[in-house]
């Protein structure tokens, strides 16, 4: 069983413990001689690691993605932790417990997911109903849903990630749809609901997040519309107009072409649904920056790149 997980380790820490090789690559010495790059990782975090000897053989006998048993030392390098890795040892899987090695959501998910489907059951256009209840009364479906994550990096990175972005977006819709007049309600909500569905598959999520062949081939856009033709085709008589409108509202739902959207919000309510989304992600993507540096004794977090800024913490992290 696991003892120590990286957000323990401290500079000077022998280790003998399981990880996750999250990634690794070969790089050469100045002298010519191969050495690893790796990231390990568990559910506190990840941690760049080093493995200086042995590196051809090792690259050969470990695979991206699955547990060893890694033994080295913890020092710093450039301001950050680094481990220095002296061997990587096959795991007997009796010995492994998967939840160790991926973070999962601090929300209760059953409550969430109650939450949602009372969310779900205020939507009253008939076609709209059938369809949210032909999702969430599949066993299958909803065991993936409940566990999936929203993203790999940037937000809801987690186990149940995928649960709490979408009742948190349906919840941010519920309200701005009572504020605008000549808002599609119904529709709104089930777009909320059902804009990120695709992420069940996109993702791998046993010993590490990452994306699936479909998710890499596809993306989760084309896979949710996909799984929506699917149950909508098993619904008599929807009507077309609405189907058309819904979809577009999944396939629009990133705003811009170069965010991963075949198109861009062309109704009120596939404008509110990309905004909503927005919100929700960016929200709780700065968040979980800001957490992860609230220690460090600055008032401000380092630069996020994605974002392209620095994010105030205030004077009392001082």
């Amino acid at each position: 069983m696991k003892k120590l997980y990286i957000n323990d380790l401290k500079s000077g820490d022998l280790v003998n413990n399981y990880f996750i090789i999250a990634e690794k690559h070969i790089s050469k010495k100045k002298d010519g001689n191969s050495f690893l790059n790796i990231t390990l990782s568990d559910k506190s975090g990840t941690i760049k690691a080093v493995m200086w000897d042995n590196a051809d053989e090792t690259n050969l006998k470990t695979e991206k993605g699955s547990p060893y048993k890694v033994s080295g030392t913890v020092s710093e390098y450039r301001n950050s932790l680094q481990f220095i890795i002296n061997k990587i040892e096959k795991t007997d899987p009796e010995d492994i417990d998967y939840s160790d090695f991926l973070p999962s959501t601090k929300h209760n998910t059953d409550d969430m997911f109650d939450r949602l489907l009372n969310i779900l059951q205020s939507v009253n256009e008939p076609n709209l109903k059938l369809l949210l209840n032909s999702f969430f009364t599949d066993k299958v479906f909803i065991k993936s849903f409940k566990l999936a994550p929203a993203a790999k990096h940037m937000h809801h990175a987690y186990l149940g990630g995928l649960l709490e972005h979408s009742l948190s977006t349906a919840m941010l819709a519920d309200k701005i749809a009572a504020h605008y007049k000549g808002i599609n309600r119904d529709l709104l909500i089930t777009g909320a609901i059902l804009h990120d569905i695709g992420k069940i598959t996109e993702f791998e999520y046993t010993t590490n997040i990452d994306y699936s062949d479909k998710g890499r081939l596809f993306g989760h856009i084309i896979l949710g519309v996909e799984m929506i033709s699917d149950k909508i085709s098993n619904i008599k008589s929807f009507p077309d107009e609405l189907e058309k409108l819904l979809k577009h509202m999944i396939i629009s739902h990133h705003g811009l072409r170069e965010f991963g959207s075949p198109e861009t919000p062309k109704s009120l309510e596939a404008v509110l649904l990309n905004m909503v989304d927005d919100i929700d992600a960016k929200i709780t993507g700065i968040r979980q920056f800001v957490d992860n540096h609230k220690e460090d004794g600055s008032s401000w977090t380092p630069y996020h790149r994605p974002l392209e800024r620095f994010f105030y913490k205030g004077r009392h992290n001082l």
